[in-house]
């Protein structure tokens, strides 16, 4: 299995040298990562991936040659601070989660009943439907299913209910390096372009040289800028979550746009826009970029474009706090609004299949927030996306 994870290691274009996995074996006939899988994913990545670019493919690797291992043998403990306890108001939930479990009285009592049993439960607890544990279906814990729940404890989602995520989960960078299966995207985003000539005269100009030339008598080289594509643009990435499941076209979009535009920049968000975003997916809690310096430092003539799914809770959209990661002041959509404001050419690029859009309320009120301008990350819709930028 070894040999396996290095072969495909090699395979995946990651840079690991045959000294590296000996290293390994040797770090592990010593025992250094222990009797858990979780010690020999950290011990395995510190050994084989010397840059942080190649952090993505090495999980991707990982994940797919030691599938079915569970890499947390232990549910995570945290201190839940106490502002989270305020109440939001009433989760809206669709008709047909109101049929499926009834609620616990809404999203206070919810609160409420978490504080009871965080001062009740002493032990670690599995299934069931009370106790904070794993599995079962309590609203409180990790691997379970409860439409009105909390995870508390878990690496990621199954069921994408919860209100609140407690965790820090780990999320990463798109992996500018892929290479498209095809070519639709760069043909879609080649239809953003507008040419002009700026910059250094550092290209010659036959044309113009030779009529200089023959006027003048004597060679006479006249030199202009090179032609480049004028366009600026803005994107804005949601990562993690629900995303996961979307990171290959994410990636492949942001390959191409890489290539495409030469005034490009882009940064993280996850699930909405608050009064931060990261470049940086493994430092986003050290190093946040001050959502309000972006839009005082990109001038209004940028094309901005949002790519992420939309599909979340209400509460992240409409109100002061409903962020699932932290206490946000503001709301989504204030700070949505302030970017549709600012840039009059914005749209949403949005991954899940269109015709699913309606079942869930999130979309609907995102594509809303920006005047109808949401459209499938499909070539069609990619097409579509364009013709509104360059309108």
């Amino acid at each position: 299995m070894f040999i396996q994870f290095f072969e495909e290691l090699k395979s995946a274009g990651l840079p690991v040298s045959v000294r590296e996995y000996l290293t390994l074996m040797e770090a592990l006939d010593v025992d250094l990562a222990g009797k858990r899988v979780e010690d020999f994913y950290f011990l395995a990545r510190a050994t084989l991936v010397k840059d942080e670019s190649n952090l993505d493919k090495f999980d991707r690797v990982f994940g797919h040659t030691f599938n079915g291992l569970d890499l947390m043998s232990e549910v995570a403990t945290t201190d839940i601070p106490e502002e989270w306890l305020r109440k939001l108001t009433e989760k809206h939930l669709s008709e047909e989660e109101k049929k499926l479990i009834e609620s616990m009285g809404g999203f206070e009592k919810l609160m409420e009943t978490l504080q009871k049993r965080l001062e009740e439960q002493k032990e670690r607890h599995q299934g069931g439907n009370k106790w904070i544990g794993t599995g079962g279906t309590s609203p409180f814990g990790a691997y379970g299913y409860n439409p009105e729940g909390i995870r508390i404890g878990q690496d990621g989602s199954r069921h994408r209910r919860a209100v609140k995520v407690w965790d820090k989960r780990e999320f990463k960078d798109l992996d500018d390096t892929v290479e498209l299966g095809t070519r639709n995207i760069k043909v879609a985003l080649k239809r953003l372009r507008k040419f002009a000539r700026t910059g250094a005269a550092d290209e010659l100009d036959l044309d113009n040289t030779i009529k200089s030339t023959a006027h003048k008598g004597l060679l006479d080289i006249q030199m202009r800028p090179e032609r480049r594509n004028s366009v600026k643009v803005l994107l804005f990435f949601d990562i993690g979550g629900s995303m996961d499941d979307h990171i290959r076209v994410c990636e492949e979009l942001f390959s191409a746009a890489k290539t495409e535009f030469k005034v490009m920049e882009y940064f993280y968000f996850h699930n909405c826009l608050y009064e931060f975003v990261w470049k940086n997916n493994h430092r986003r809690h050290t190093e946040r970029i001050n959502t309000m310096d972006v839009l005082h430092k990109y001038p209004s003539d940028y094309k901005v474009i949002f790519i992420g799914d939309a599909s979340m809770s209400p509460y992240e959209i409409t109100y002061p706090g409903g962020s699932v990661e932290h206490w946000n002041e503001e709301a989504g959509n204030v700070w949505l609004k302030r970017v549709t404001d600012l840039y009059q050419k914005a749209v949403w690029l949005n991954p899940v299949r269109e015709k699913h859009w309606d079942y869930t309320h999130s979309i609907g009120m995102m594509k809303e927030l920006f005047d109808q301008r949401m459209y499938p990350l499909t070539l069609e819709g990619m097409d579509s996306a364009m013709k509104e930028l360059v309108r």
